[in-house]
């Protein structure tokens, strides 16, 4: 079969290796891999003899996202219901992997973007190496930081979260330990030796992969240029009530002081789709009040509104400027930021009103807590 070709399985023991298999499309998630991983978490969740998941992508990326292309020739084909089962996929797995009663990790040794955050972030343990680089890219593509990716941006220092959602900002691992998306740093020349003791564990408690990988970790500096160095003027800026008064606080940073980083942080959020980066800054902000449970249900709310295209049509726009014809230009509307009026972007956190029966993610009664621990440093 397809799907499981492109999710090899490993036994060792009581751990179970998984690896995304679709290297030539960066391990972009695509229906089947969901319904896969979905099938494999649950299944082994119930069997006592697994003790521990690792999950690790084939060749330069972790995992690029999900593979949206598909999802955008399902709606051209006037069928965005297809899209939205994608989604109602996608967000299950999210949910089993953050309420998930064994330890998953999660090792990041190239590009996490996206659906491959998603499938990542809400695990117990995040390995980052020298070659991780972490986006949320979805405002540049006409979608928002979605995958819960309001819970987890939501719970990081300060205002980093919104920095990092509405800018498409790309981290390092370096970036990603210290402030708390990776639990830990290895280098990539470790992580074969790392992998064949972590395939010791030989219990359900987490405090035995904890162990080693706390022998493995080493603590980068940061680089000089990070972002990270910058959480004052983030924190200043960002916490902002609107878009547009985020982006005129930066203007006036930008005035005291010549600064590429500021000014590059300017452009991408002038570059972001008006009605994207209205909607994502909301959800981040209801994200901090909720569990991840109601964030996943808003947030496919939010998709399903995206993906039938009658408030803006800025998604299958943005794919086909970015992914498709490649040229970079996509032609938002609404095209400004102060033309997404309030009232628009309220419509995307509404039920979703179909002539068909419309619902809402149903997501299963689970037992234990959500897993992630964002380190506040």
């Amino acid at each position: 079969m397809a799907s499981q070709s492109q999710v090899l399985v490993e036994e060792k023991s009581s751990v179970r290796i998984l690896t995304l298999n679709r290297p030539k499309r960066l391990n972009a998630l695509s229906f089947q891999m969901i319904s896969r991983l979905l099938q494999l978490f649950l299944a082994f969740e119930e069997d006592p003899s697994v003790k521990l998941v690792i999950l690790k992508g084939n060749g330069r990326a972790f995992c690029a996202g999900g593979d949206v292309a598909a999802v955008v020739r399902d709606i051209e084909q006037g069928n965005w219901r297809l899209g939205a089962n994608f989604f109602s996929d996608e967000y299950m797995l999210n949910y089993v992997m953050a309420t998930y009663s064994k330890a998953q990790v999660s090792i990041l040794n190239g590009i996490v973007m996206g659906g491959g955050a998603g499938v990542s972030i809400h695990g117990r343990f995040r390995i980052a190496t020298e070659n991780t680089v972490f986006a949320m890219p979805e405002t540049a593509l006409g979608l928002f930081p979605d995958v819960g990716a309001s819970y987890f941006l939501s719970r990081l220092p300060g205002f980093f979260g919104e920095y990092v959602g509405l800018t498409g900002a790309r981290l390092d691992g370096a970036e990603m330990l210290a402030c708390g998306l990776a639990t830990h740093f290895v280098p990539s020349t470790r992580l074969t030796a790392l992998e064949a003791d972590l395939c010791r564990v030989g219990s359900n408690d987490p405090t035995f992969a904890s162990t080693i990988l706390n022998a493995y970790t080493q603590h980068p500096r940061l680089k000089q240029q990070s972002a990270y160095h910058r959480l004052d003027v983030i924190d200043r800026c960002f916490s902002r009530r609107t878009v547009e008064e985020i982006i005129s606080a930066l203007e006036r940073e930008a005035a005291q002081e010549a600064d590429g980083w500021i000014s590059a942080t300017i452009q991408a959020l002038k570059k972001a789709s008006p009605a994207s980066l209205k909607i994502s800054l909301r959800s981040i902000r209801e994200g901090r009040l909720q569990g991840v449970g109601q964030c996943l249900i808003r947030e496919y709310r939010m998709v399903c509104h995206v993906m039938k295209g009658e408030i803006s049509k800025d998604f299958v726009e943005g794919c086909r400027a970015i992914l498709v014809d490649k040229d970079k230009n996509p032609k938002w509307e609404p095209r400004r930021l102060e033309d997404m009026k309030d009232s628009m972007v309220e419509q995307y956190f509404e039920r979703v009103e179909e002539e068909e029966e419309w619902e809402d993610l149903k997501l299963p009664p689970r037992n234990n807590l959500p897993a992630l621990a964002i380190a506040k440093l």
